[in-house]
């Protein structure tokens, strides 16, 4: 696969003048690839109003709940998809919360977007939290089996609001609804579209968004079996430099 270079932010978007160093917190993001003649992934625009990465052009996503780390499913990830997951985390870190990372990326994009990506079900998890008990109502689960971990990233040190992100990828066979149908969404996500990669490369965009859209368009030219397999890389800041680290299935 492709070695991933740094792409450069904008200024502020890596220094937030007068911020203090806050703990990261857990979050994941959906990238939803449509099989068109020219692949489209879906993007949304974050509100003006939004304190992290306003007016910018972002995939769904949002941050880890403790319910989606509870959930019990009848399906898993890939056994390499896990292993690449695994790499570089704590070793308090359970597989249940990484697990819950590919979970909390299906339920935000649900909400963001009313986009129900999962394959038909009989069974139904209880749960009590609305956002799953609603998705779970459509007679769905999670396709966990047919997502792809593709990159993590830290927001830099110096910023009110960071994040640790893990980038999920799947394809559209599994959307259940009508992939033009967003008439549900939260609205947290403005000017909602399918776009090409070529399009999307035209927004304005955060440094990581652009380089996740070279990881999907390297990844697209791997058969299914492949994109499990290939590296994901994580992105990261040390003494407020770019640190960029392969992460393997491999042992």
């Amino acid at each position: 696969m492709t070695k991933q270079a740094h792409t450069k932010g904008t200024p502020g978007e890596y220094h937030e003048p007068g911020a203090k160093a806050v703990r990261p917190r857990e979050a994941s993001t959906l990238i939803i690839v449509r099989q068109d003649e020219q692949p489209k992934i879906l993007m949304g625009k974050r509100a003006a109003s939004h304190k992290f990465m306003p007016n910018k052009f972002v995939f769904p996503g949002g941050r880890l709940d403790m319910i989606d780390q509870r959930l019990k499913l009848d399906e898993d990830l890939p056994e390499p998809v896990m292993a690449r997951l695994q790499r570089d985390t704590r070793k308090t870190v359970s597989d249940n919360k990484l697990r819950g990372l590919a979970l909390a990326a299906i339920r935000e994009t649900y909400e963001e977007t009313g986009l129900i990506i999962g394959r038909p079900s009989d069974s139904q998890p209880n749960t009590s939290h609305s956002g799953w008990r609603d998705y779970f109502a459509h007679g769905v689960t999670p396709p966990l089996s047919e997502m792809d971990f593709i990159a993590r990233a830290i927001t830099p040190t110096y910023r009110t609001r960071r994040f640790d992100t893990r980038f999920f990828m799947v394809y559209d066979d599994h959307i259940h609804t009508d992939p033009e149908d967003t008439g549900k969404a939260s609205g947290e996500l403005l000017d909602l579209h399918w776009l090409t990669l070529s399009d999307a490369r035209d927004l304005d965009l955060p440094a990581i968004t652009r380089q996740v859209l070279d990881i999907v368009e390297n990844r697209m030219k791997l058969t299914k079996r492949k994109q499990f397999e290939a590296d994901a890389p994580f992105v990261r800041f040390v003494r407020g430099k770019p640190v960029i680290t392969p992460l393997s299935h491999r042992t």
